[in-house]
């Protein structure tokens, strides 16, 4: 049903167990609510959000001139990342696309049925359709997502689900991580202020270097006052389904996605923890996003082409002309007393 959340316009839909709301503009899934622990995991900025359109570096200056200030206008929960993942080149900001892409600022048509969610939007710039079904069944999400190539040109695009988790599910020291990753990478140079992995280091999950020579345990939400971090992950090419589940005590809930890891080889995990100073972050933003898709690390187009593969897996995906992909995936949310095997927590 229409509703709003948070200042915004959304469409939410329920069962006994959970409630989920879907953003118009950016389409973004804004809350997974289990309603028995009362808590989304999902990320809600502390700052006012807006509807992208409404943005102007004039009028709400203080998201910032940059690629990003839209998208950090309305940015809310888990957002799609595509025809790109991470910046614009000079050109492609100066003709008008952003941060992440079209889609995470898109207006979508949406559609409630029972226990149903159809959503549609076009993407102009990169000439894309795309089509979201939610469909709820107990304590899972389940996702079908199809993205057209309107060109008469086969596109090569990025294409991640940008998932961030924060309190009161987040907690300092508290909240576990379980993911299907294997051969790791640390980001290739400085990612924020308080950078605390050895930058370009490659490592095997969980386990990830440190500045200071330290190994640091992945599977722990970080106890340090001020961070900033960003691991690429290959998921296991071995299992057919790649997986994260994070789980807090205190919460007595679990959380997680599952997917094909054809479809999404890559899982990147990001940590924005009272770090950066710049409006509208203005060191409060305690997160933690587990963003799985095609490509390793958040870069402009060329720099991800150039890429090309590494650990000798691709890092994007390619959409012939005229045609049509389709992914699959499931979120869920159930109470848990220790964190779940995934088989049990994405059983509908």
């Amino acid at each position: 049903m229409p509703t709003l959340f948070h200042g915004r316009r959304a469409v939410s839909i329920e069962n006994e167990a959970l409630r989920v709301t879907v953003l118009e503009e950016g389409g973004h899934i804004a809350e997974v609510l289990h309603k028995k622990s009362g808590v989304s995991p999902l990320w809600v900025p502390h700052w006012s959000s807006i509807e992208p359109s409404q943005f102007t570096a004039v009028t709400h200056p203080e998201f910032g001139e940059g690629a990003d200030g839209r998208l950090l206008a309305g940015i809310m929960g888990h957002n799609l990342c595509l025809d790109i993942f991470g910046g614009p080149s000079d050109a492609e900001f100066a003709a008008g696309l952003t941060a992440h892409g079209e889609a995470s600022l898109a207006e979508y048509a949406i559609e409630a049925r029972p226990g149903e969610l159809l959503m549609q939007a076009r993407l102009p710039m990169a000439a894309l359709d795309v089509h979201r079904t939610l469909t709820l069944r107990g304590n899972v999400v389940h996702i079908q997502e199809r993205v057209h190539n309107l060109a008469a040109c086969d596109r090569p695009v990025g294409w991640t689900q940008h998932v961030t988790l924060a309190p009161p599910f987040l907690r300092h020291g508290e909240t576990e991580f379980r993911t299907s990753a294997t051969r790791s990478k640390v980001f290739e140079s400085q990612f924020g202020p308080s950078d605390y992995l050895s930058a370009g280091s490659i490592f095997d999950w969980p386990n990830a270097p440190a500045i200071d020579g330290s190994a640091v345990d992945l599977r722990v939400y970080s106890t340090r006052a001020s961070s900033s971090a960003y691991t690429a992950h290959l998921n296991d090419p071995s299992r057919p389904t790649a997986f994260f589940v994070a789980f807090t005590r205190a919460c007595g809930l679990a959380f997680g996605y599952q997917w094909k890891a054809a479809d999404f080889p890559w899982l990147g995990i990001w940590e924005e923890n009272r770090s950066r100073a710049q409006s509208p972050w203005n060191r409060q933003a305690v997160t933690r996003g587990m963003e799985f898709g095609v490509s390793p690390f958040p870069e402009t187009r060329r720099q991800m082409i150039d890429r090309g593969s590494m650990f000798g897996v691709p890092t994007y995906r390619w959409i012939p002309a005229h045609t049509t992909v389709s992914v699959d995936y499931l979120i869920a949310a159930s109470e848990a007393t220790s964190i779940p095997e995934p088989a049990d927590l994405f059983r509908s």
